[in-house]
Formats: structure tokens, sequence, C-alpha cells
């Protein structure tokens, strides 16, 4: 049980409260009980894990329910394993996560010196990197794409290019001159924000034209790169996500998908998919099994295609005021 102290009796000093509440023994002399606490010192914690609770479904009730509910003597399933249920309504939550449910996760971090921060846990694929300014509002960050790579393996090499092995026959790994290279790079050289000094140093008219640099570009500058919110990767090998070296120090929002089984049958699933995933684990349990009429496995497959249609309208979540806001200034004339 979580406690919180109370802050009636230590503003007003009616009671000593005590490190622990449940050795009442240790509470200090009680001058007059409290009114809010009853004089124990203490309130129960409301766990805001419980808020917005109620639209959702734990993972292991909706297997509870299925069993319940479809399997057994006169009903659709016969007989069926727990474990075989378990198994379909996993593979479910991993389906409804990509494209049906609100999936879509977010975390505030900082990126530190190293300019890396660690893949959340139930991370599937990325939708959105951004990093947040000082009024709170979010700035794009951009994929490096064909600009860098972190490379999958270092094998340290010897003066004529052969790999150096271990006494078990493994390539010894070194550090990559890659993302060192990347980490300590100048954005702005990249991103063709030159300043004085740099367009001095580095990119005069002269080198422009002696290195063929640009025939056919706009001089000094690439579209696709003409952005200074910063670049990231995703370094598979380390399980990390890096980010260009202007973004160090910054607090960046990562937003990602995941597919809901990282915390197992605690999942939650929102009620207005419920009915559609006992449709996809019926389907799937008769599907899999041997002698079945095919009229039922074709009837469970429509019953469950349309209910996965009803499931992502009613999770679309299409308001007709946010429409009708964003379309008042489509008839607006620019003048120019």
């Amino acid at each position: 049980m979580l406690y919180m102290k109370c802050e009636y009796c230590i503003t007003l000093g009616i009671i000593k409260v005590a490190p622990d509440p449940e050795k009442p023994e240790e509470t200090g002399p009680v001058t007059e009980v409290c009114p809010m606490c009853q004089g124990t010192g203490y309130h129960r914690l409301v766990l805001e894990e419980n808020y917005d609770s109620y639209a959702y479904t734990a993972l292991s009730e909706i297997i509870n329910n299925f069993i319940i509910a479809y399997v057994g003597n006169g009903k659709l399933i016969p007989s069926a394993k727990r474990t075989d249920i378990i198994f379909h309504a996993k593979r479910a939550m991993q389906e409804f996560s990509y494209d049906t449910l609100q999936s879509t996760k977010s975390q505030e971090l900082n990126v530190p010196p190293s300019l890396s921060v660690v893949i959340p846990q139930d991370y599937v694929n990325y939708v959105k990197a951004s990093w947040i300014d000082a009024l709170g509002v979010k700035r794009p960050i951009y994929p490096a794409n064909n600009l860098t790579i972190n490379p999958g393996a270092m094998p340290l090499q010897v003066s004529v290019g052969v790999p150096t092995q271990d006494n078990f026959g493994e390539n010894l790994e070194g550090t990559s001159i890659t993302e060192a290279r990347w980490a300590s790079a100048n954005d702005n050289i990249v991103n063709g924000n030159l300043t004085p000094q740099l367009y001095n140093d580095q990119f005069d008219s002269l080198r422009w034209e002696e290195f063929g640099m640009g025939y056919g570009q706009r001089y000094g500058m690439d579209p696709q790169y003409a952005q200074t919110n910063g670049w990231f990767t995703i370094n598979h090998r380390e399980g990390k996500m890096s980010f260009s070296s202007n973004l160090a120090g910054a607090l960046i929002i990562l937003e990602h998908i995941s597919d809901g089984l990282a915390y197992d049958l605690n999942t939650k699933v929102p009620k207005m998919a419920e009915d559609a995933m006992y449709a996809y684990i019926s389907h799937a349990i008769i599907a899999s099994r041997i002698n079945q009429p095919e009229y039922v496995v074709n009837r469970l497959k429509k019953v469950k295609s349309a209910k996965l249609r009803n499931a992502k309208i009613r999770l679309s979540n299409i308001k007709l005021d946010q429409i009708v806001q964003v379309m008042r200034g489509k008839s607006k004339w620019i003048k120019s």
C-alpha cells in the first residue's frame, strides 16, 4: 500500500508524522485528532496508473472472457488449450497494434554528450523524432538517410587489410571511425548554413569550381539537407538512437510504434476493439485446425474483417469540429 503524508497535520503541527504508517508505535504524541487523516498522519495515495483505465481491458481478462464465452460444449469451440488461446491473443495484439490500435508511444529524453539514447524496450519502428524549443513547440528531426551510417561491424585490420582474429577465430572489433567523425562534424557544413568563417576557409568560389562540385545545383546548398533541426540514425548494433552534434543537451520527443506485448498479459486493449479481438481469436483457432468446414472458416473470416473495420472506425477518433476548424482557412484568397 502506498501512502502520502498528511499535509494538514504537518501544517498545523497536530501530529508528529512517523516514518512508516505500518508502525504506529513510532508516531509522536497526538495533541488532537486530525479531521483529514483521523490521527494516522497519512493518507492513502491514489495511483495515477488507474487514471483513464476504464477505457481499457487487460489482455488477461480478454483471454478469460473468451474461454468463458466461446469454449465449451455447445459453443463455437468445443475445446481449446489455454496456451493456444494466449498465443492467438498475443498475435492479435501485435497485428492490431500496427494499424488499428493507438499504439504510438512517446518518450521525453535528453540527448547526453555521447549523442545516443537507448531505444525503448517495446520499440518496433519509429514514427517521428523531434526536439522541443523554449516555447514547448516540436521541431522535427530528420533521418540521416544517405548522409551517414552506423556500421554493423568494425573489424580490426592489419596493414594488408586482413581482419585480426582472436584464438577462437572471431574478428576483433574496434570503435567506429565513421560514428566518431559524424559526432564531431560541424552541421553548418552539411546543411549549407555557412558562416563567414566557413565560407572564407573552405567554400570560396575558386575552390568550389576547382573541385567540380555543385554543377547544375543551387550554389552552396542541397535543399534536402537545408535544415538546422538536426538528424538521427538508428544504431542497431548497440540498440541506440544517435543524433547529430548540434542536438547535444537538447530535449527530444521520440514517438515509436509498439506491438503492445512488452508487459506480457498486463497489456491494455481499448474496449472499442474488444469484440474484434474475440473475432480474431475465434477465426485463428478454427482456421488452424484440420477437418473444419470451409463455410465456417469463411464465415468467421468475414466476421473478423467486419469487426476489425468497425474497430478502426471507432478508434480513428475523427472529430467534425476539428475538420471544420482546419477547413476554415482553405477558402481564403492569398494576395500577392
